[in-house]
């Protein structure tokens, strides 16, 4: 499975980070993170229990749609889109409609994280 590079960086050297990016002033190189978070305290509620829990179950059961994914997790298939929209922003899960349905896919179940200090 693909490991993911997340970064956290406070938002105020984010929003410089950006700037310098678009303003030529800085190139991100290949290794950086291309998925960053502002503290560890978000993506801990991205990365919670419940949700490295859930993350496995799609893995291993491979769900056909949220509503299938609902039944075998004993969660509101409301909660779960929620948290897979947040998971699918980040690129950890791809929401892929099949037949009208979301089929979710895990995209990353191993995470490197780089943390910038400021």
């Amino acid at each position: 499975m693909k490991t993911l590079k997340v970064g956290i960086m406070s938002a105020t050297k984010f929003q410089q980070r950006v700037l310098d990016i678009a303003a030529g002033r800085y190139k991100p190189t290949s290794g950086e993170p291309k998925v960053w978070f502002s503290s560890l305290k978000s993506l801990a509620e991205v990365l919670n229990e419940n949700n490295t829990r859930l993350l496995t179950l799609i893995e291993k059961m491979k769900p056909a749609s949220l509503t299938e994914l609902a039944k075998i997790s004993g969660r509101q298939a409301s909660n779960l889109s929620r948290t897979l929209k947040t998971f699918e922003r980040y690129g950890i899960v791809e929401l892929k409609k099949e037949n009208k349905l979301l089929k979710p896919i895990v995209k990353a179940t191993n995470f490197q994280i780089e943390y910038k200090s400021a």
